[in-house]
């Protein structure tokens, strides 16, 4: 059976199917049932107070609105093939339950201020969730990396060995970042807290309704301030999905540098067999298919940014049904940020490390820059030390020898200053111990940034030197 439309007093002619099926939104937009439901009842209160609704036949919508939803999540509603979005049909699952009642509903606002407002109170929740996993990705970094404060790894910039590193050090990096997401989700939360609802189509509402309790009762901290911007603007699901995309690229790079070191040349980490897939032909295959696809779909989370501002670069300056099409991008990025942070949240929290693998992998190389330092320290100009270095390295690999082998008076050749202290330089914890500054990879200071973790975490400040 087919619901009547909701405008087909203008129309003596039936849609056609296609056209039905074209400009349905019903199968993605239904998500925003419950935010609907708020929104209707609180549009019913304001309704009762400019004597649309009774007392009495206000408390009787608002049953039937709660009924709906309670009905609708035990599967007991369909919807109908003229049910073009979820508005429609909980206007028509209302009205076949109250009657006359349901249809002075829809009194005063458009679906265009409906569906703004919606969409706002469905962010301002499904934000929380995005922040509430990265809390918890953050709080499983900061728990493994108080455990590898004094492991040593080789630290990498283009792909090659710079200097020795703390694992801890690299892993509250992501920590910081993620800090970071968290504050523009905080920050988006205050933009995305004016509420549309009251606009109607495009000049506001002519109906007396008091918006500044409308806004209250629907927890928004103030109303939108302009008709035509609350109806026509998407600049916050664009803002939403910009911050999803920068989570995605954040939880990415680790997804990218765990399928790195994972890898048989390094096993510098194990992924746990609960994140990992295997061959259909080659038995001994254990792949990294959860960080491959994290890695994926932020492929495609940028796909959909890019796709919600080509759809708004162009478009007049007043609601258009172009903005039908935001939904489907912003729904598939929340979602498959949500999981992927979670799935990320479970990498971490199973993650085995190898601290050895690790250590046995430095190249002495990676001492070049302590033995400039050292030269320095001795007299000599650093431009001048980074030079002899650099001529140092270049003869141990000529020579096929080891930096930490290379004959004192071969050291001395390159330097006068150089003396026997110069092999004290390849030690990785000694490195270390020399990067305690403030930020640094010293021990130290990383069990400095972990305090400063954890008090971020648990006041939710930003992190500041």
């Amino acid at each position: 059976m087919s619901a009547s439309k909701t405008w087909s007093g203008r129309f003596d002619k039936k849609t056609s199917s296609m056209m039905e099926a074209f400009s349905s939104s019903i199968a993605f937009d239904n998500k925003l049932l419950e935010a609907d439901i708020l929104v209707n009842k609180a549009w019913a209160k304001a309704l009762a107070r400019i004597k649309i609704y009774s007392d009495e036949e206000l408390q009787t919508v608002l049953q039937a609105l709660d009924r709906i939803l309670i009905d609708y999540s035990e599967g007991n509603l369909k919807f109908q093939s003229g049910d073009e979005d979820i508005h429609s049909a909980v206007e028509r699952w209302l009205t076949e339950r109250v009657g006359e009642l349901g249809s002075r509903i829809h009194c005063g606002k458009s679906r265009n201020d409906q569906v703004a407002t919606d969409v706002r109170l469905f962010l301002k929740k499904e934000s929380s969730f995005i922040v509430l996993g990265l809390q918890s990705m953050q709080e499983c970094i900061v728990e493994l990396a108080e455990k590898h404060v004094d492991t040593v790894m080789p630290g990498y910039t283009h792909l090659r060995q710079a200097q020795p590193i703390s694992f801890a050090h690299y892993l509250l990096a992501f920590c910081f970042q993620m800090q970071r997401d968290k504050r523009r989700l905080y920050e988006f939360r205050e933009r995305c807290d004016d509420m549309p609802l009251g606009s109607g189509a495009l000049a506001g509402s002519a109906f007396d309704i008091d918006r500044k309790m409308l806004a209250e009762e629907l927890g928004f901290k103030t109303f939108s301030h302009n008709s035509i911007d609350a109806t026509s603007d998407r600049d916050f699901i664009t803002e939403c999905i910009f911050i999803c995309v920068q989570v995605m690229l954040h939880t990415s790079r680790i997804a990218e540098d765990f399928i790195i070191w994972s890898s048989e040349p390094y096993r510098f980490i194990d992924i746990a067999q609960e994140y990992s897939t295997g061959s259909s032909m080659m038995p001994q295959k254990r792949n990294p298919d959860s960080l491959e696809l994290i890695r994926g779909k932020t492929a495609r989370m940028i796909g959909n940014l890019n796709a919600l501002m080509n759809l708004m670069k162009g478009i007049p300056t007043a609601y258009v049904r172009d903005l039908q099409e935001d939904k489907e991008p912003l729904f598939d990025t929340l979602w498959q940020t949500r999981l992927s942070v979670r799935i990320m949240n479970g990498v971490i929290n199973t993650l085995q490390v190898y601290p050895k693998q690790m250590k046995a992998a430095i190249d002495p190389a990676l001492y070049a820059t302590d033995v400039a330092d050292y030269l320095v320290k001795k007299g000599i100009a650093f431009r001048r030390a980074h030079e002899i270095v650099g001529k140092i390295v270049t003869w141990s690999e000529e020579h096929n020898t080891l930096m930490q082998d290379i004959p004192l008076n071969t050291w001395q050749g390159f330097a006068e200053q150089f003396d026997d202290r110069v092999y004290a330089l390849f030690d990785p914890q000694k490195s270390l111990a020399k990067r305690n500054i403030p930020g640094g990879t010293g021990p130290a200071s990383v069990r400095q940034q972990i305090i400063k973790a954890k008090e971020m975490l648990n006041s939710d400040a930003l992190f500041e030197e």
